[in-house]
């Protein structure tokens, strides 16, 4: 299997770099090189791209714009000299996060994730429905959004409740909002997320699954009463 990819960094020296270790990798195909935001763009918008290798700080447009601009965002590993984008960039699901200078060991550990995670998504869903992929104590798990009851906040993790189980999973929740299913999850909650499809019933102040009573934020009832309308 091997991940198309494209390099974007200003810095001349540093694509030179992060090219050479691509052409090294037996599972990358590099689909070009890029020193701006705007001609990666170009790039992503007219080819199949798996794989970002994606500086932050670039001149007019960064790292982060960038990735807000596109409407099809690739996989996405961070490369950068600073470690306080890390926590921004969990916000944006990237799959790496690898500080300049980069050594071939880290390099290749991240082409890894991404292969692993590239094959996860790929896999042929069963009769459960979507899927989406989770990494728990330090394990990456493929579950069926159908089997979320809800996601609540729990300090810098978020708990994900299962019919099964429940996972802790290093996200904000606002990231991992992204990952579910659009009109079947609703945040009632600055710390919850809820099922629709799991809701029993609800007023102003909770919304019930099974005995968990989860709170509702003043303007939300509204929103639970609509979306659940849509269902």
């Amino acid at each position: 299997m091997k991940l198309n990819c494209i390099v974007v960094d200003d810095s001349a020296i540093q694509r030179m770099t992060i090219t050479k270790l691509v052409n090294e990798s037996t599972n990358l195909n590099l689909v070009g090189d890029f020193a701006n935001a705007l001609e990666a763009k170009n790039a992503i918008n007219n080819n199949v791209v798996d794989l970002i290798f994606l500086d932050i700080e670039m001149p007019l447009i960064n790292g982060f714009d960038l990735l807000d601009g596109l409407r099809v965002k690739p996989q996405i590993v961070f490369i950068t000299s600073k470690a306080d984008y890390a926590v921004k960039a969990f916000d944006y699901e990237a799959t790496d996060f690898l500080q300049k200078p980069i050594s071939k060991e880290r390099f290749l550990k991240a082409v890894k994730k991404a292969l692993e995670l590239h094959q996860l998504r790929n896999e042929t869903p069963e009769d459960q429905g979507e899927t989406i992929i989770i990494k728990s104590n330090l394990k990456k798990l493929k579950i069926y959004t159908s089997k979320i009851k809800w996601v609540e906040a729990f300090g810098d993790y978020i708990k994900v409740i299962t019919d099964e189980d429940s996972h802790l999973v290093l996200s904000t929740m606002k990231a991992f909002e992204k990952e579910l299913p659009e009109g079947k999850f609703i945040r009632v909650h600055k710390s919850y997320i809820v099922n629709l499809e799991r809701v029993e019933k609800f007023n102003s102040k909770f919304a019930e699954i099974g005995k968990t009573k989860i709170p509702i934020s003043r303007n939300k009832k509204e929103v639970i009463s609509e979306a659940i309308e849509k269902l």
